[in-house]
């Protein structure tokens, strides 16, 4: 395609965009640039270590445990605590996620985000409370609606939209 009819179709994408805008209606997406994102919630680890801090702070305030010093309930106990708590707001607000575009997926692991081609995918499975992302090359990735709060339902239509596109192999057990 030539420059001048890039630009053409651009300006004409905005205006449609703009008049869209004004009618109240979401704006065009082609549906090679949409990337739909479905989001979790991760509350299993954060109580974990909210449990881990009581037990800790009931360690910490027994009447035989004196920190090397001499001291009870120095400083650092409480820094200790603090930072703990901010570790479980971190993985409470840091929502796990999974983003299928026209021709990859992408989620984030405690390591960070992670994409797979098409190409790259066996197969994916899909039950009835969780969905399985089979890897060629790796570990399988799990998106669970009892551990991570996943709208499972709308994530399948969007899964097997993607699979068909790609011609991979679903697998659907109830």
């Amino acid at each position: 395609m030539s420059r001048s009819w890039e630009r053409q179709v651009r300006k004409n994408t905005s205006a449609v965009t703009k008049y869209n805008k004004k009618r109240g209606v979401g704006s065009y997406v082609p549906k090679e640039t949409r990337v739909d994102r479905f989001r979790g919630r991760n509350y299993i680890l954060p109580i974990a270590i909210l449990l881990f801090i009581a037990f800790y702070t009931y360690l910490g305030t027994l009447p035989g445990s004196e920190a090397a010093g001499g001291q009870t309930m120095s400083g650092l106990f409480w820094v200790t605590i603090v930072c703990y708590i901010i570790l479980a707001m971190l993985f409470f607000f840091r929502r796990p996620y999974l983003a299928v575009a026209h021709n990859y997926v992408q989620t984030r692991k405690m390591t960070g985000d992670k994409r797979i081609a098409s190409e790259g995918i066996k197969r994916i499975q899909i039950f009835k409370g969780h969905i399985i992302i089979e890897q060629h090359k790796g570990a399988n990735w799990m998106f669970s609606k009892t551990l991570n709060r996943f709208p499972i339902h709308e994530m399948a239509d969007r899964l097997r939209e993607f699979a068909k596109d790609h011609q991979i192999a679903i697998q659907e057990n109830d």
